[in-house]
């Protein structure tokens, strides 16, 4: 049985996730609407649909543990970015948030002695670890590339082998 304290951190986290799935649509909806992006459209699409089921097993956890899940009213996200670089560092940030949050629910899941949602959260951390070094890895070598357009399409390219190899 979950503790109202757990119920809410945990349904806080469905919302989360929930808006870094819409986050990330309108990232592809963004890209795709850009000549050339063909890879980084995909990239972001498949990252919500991530996001996405992420949610939806959060939410039957809470249901199956005697809380209930609530599904979040969610507001519009931004569809404003200048460059492709700005795009990845939304990414990143994003994904950094979410790893903060992981790390309470853990820590509360400690404080608590809820050894059946610490167990449950490995999963998460360890999917965190691999967002945040792919989406510092992508900010990285962005940086590298700086504004030339035959780089950008050589990582437009690459992060559609990227996701295909996965």
């Amino acid at each position: 049985m979950l503790s109202k304290e757990m119920e809410k951190i945990l349904n806080n986290q469905v919302k989360l996730e929930a808006e870094s799935s819409m986050n990330y649509l309108a990232m592809a909806s963004w890209a795709e609407c850009q000549p050339g992006l063909d890879g980084i459209t995909e990239f972001f699409y498949a990252q919500s649909e991530e996001e996405r089921i992420h949610m939806i097993k959060l939410l039957r956890y809470i249901n199956e543990r005697g809380g209930t899940g609530q599904v979040p009213e969610l507001k519009k996200p931004s569809v404003k970015y200048k460059t492709v670089q700005d795009l990845f560092k939304h990414f990143l940030a994003s994904e950094i948030a979410v790893t903060k949050s992981i790390y309470d629910i853990v820590d509360l899941s400690f404080r608590e002695k809820d050894f059946a949602t610490h167990n449950f959260l490995q999963w998460y951390v360890t999917e965190q670890m691999e967002e945040e070094k792919s989406a510092r890895d992508l900010n990285d070598k962005l940086e590298m590339i700086g504004s030339d357009k035959s780089g950008l399409y050589l990582f437009d390219r690459d992060i559609m082998n990227l996701r295909t190899a996965e």
